[in-house]
């Protein structure tokens, strides 16, 4: 059993992780901004924690993190302003890893996107520019982090069902389903291959498990 911790626990894709990982015999809290999210996340058999990351310093983060085995990122500001989006998505982000060292945590899966880099290619009067630039952002201090870290990096997201398949070895982004995505990250979470790596994919014919152990 893992005591896993997901920010960001109301999110699609986090209410469909929070199941997944339960139903193996983990241990797992769900760091909600709004306490009227409580009862859908318990509903998913996590635990739910109010906690605005967005205004926690780390120390108030490794607080939250203490006593834990690993960290999914999987929030953000969800199309707000600019501002809000950087606060959340940069620099949240980057705190919450500084905070997972503080607190001796060293597994770390960031739910990021396929196109995720610092030559994301997107013009600055884009609106999708700010998310563009944060998630380059975080995902690069991950990776110099020092930590165990996974960047999980799907492509567009739908609502269909689960396959269990995948395409890792996609060159452009397509898409796949949040309960796919959702089966990549606990997969990573069990699998010491996944460290260091990060998993860009589409849906696909490759199943999860062997297109994490590659």
């Amino acid at each position: 059993m893992s005591r896993i911790l997901i920010i960001g626990g109301h999110g699609k894709v986090a209410l469909l992780l929070a199941p997944l990982l339960v139903a193996r015999g983990d241990d797992v809290t769900s760091v909600i901004r709004n306490p009227d999210h409580s009862d859908e996340v318990a509903a998913t058999g996590a635990v739910p924690l109010v906690a605005d990351v967005e205004s926690l310093d780390v120390s108030g983060m490794a607080a939250l993190f203490d006593g834990h085995d690993a960290i999914v990122w999987s929030a953000g500001a969800g199309g707000g302003t600019a501002a809000r989006t950087y606060a959340v998505d940069r620099d949240a982000a980057i705190r919450s890893m500084d905070a997972a060292l503080a607190a001796g945590v060293r597994r770390y899966v960031m739910v990021s996107y396929f196109g995720a880099r610092s030559d994301h290619g997107v013009p600055e009067g884009n609106g999708f520019y700010a998310y563009a630039e944060a998630k380059a952002a975080a995902d690069e201090q991950l990776r110099a982090s020092g930590l165990d870290w996974t960047i999980v990096a799907p492509s567009a997201l739908t609502l269909h069902d689960p396959t269990g398949l995948i395409d890792p070895d996609a060159s452009e982004s397509g898409a796949v389903s949040r309960a796919d995505v959702a089966a990549v990250v606990a997969a990573a979470l069990a699998s010491p291959s996944s460290v260091g790596r990060t998993i860009r994919f589409n849906k696909g014919e490759v199943p999860i498990a062997e297109a994490l152990e590659r």
